[in-house]
């Protein structure tokens, strides 16, 4: 009865020792598919992550493209109205300059023509003194 008994015992702990290792290999099994799901999420986390950061990236540099587009548009109106100022201003300028120029020729070819007048003058006079000298 008692060698029955460490039989029915012996058997009792290899049919538990074969549970064990049974449950054991489940518990392994299970654990690596969790190991796996976590590792998936993870790298579809982190992919996402970087996908995120890439779109605020472009965002960013979109951003600042428009800024410095913005900013040389800006520049580049205001050069445009700085030229047509100094353009006006040298306009005007050229055109007092030319206006005097004019001017002081006018005033040249009135004195000539003044002087030929008196010439002509004189002559017709002198003229008439000896025609009526003549006469």
């Amino acid at each position: 009865h008692e060698r029955e008994h460490d039989r029915e015992i012996s058997e009792l702990i290899t049919k538990h020792e074969e549970e064990m290792e049974k449950l054991r290999a489940e518990l392994n099994k299970e654990q690596q598919h969790l190991l796996d799901d976590l590792h998936q999420q993870m790298a579809a986390t982190h992919k996402a992550e970087i996908e995120q950061a890439q779109l605020q990236l472009q965002t960013l540099h979109s951003l600042e493209l428009e800024a410095l587009r913005l900013s040389l548009n800006n520049m580049h109106t205001s050069q445009l109205e700085l030229t047509q100022s100094n353009l006006r201003k040298e306009k005007e300028t050229a055109l007092v300059e030319l206006r005097e120029m004019l001017n002081d020729k006018r005033a040249q070819e009135v004195a000539i023509l003044q002087s030929r007048y008196q010439l002509e003058q004189d002559k017709i006079k002198k003229q008439c003194l000896k025609e009526k000298e003549e006469l």
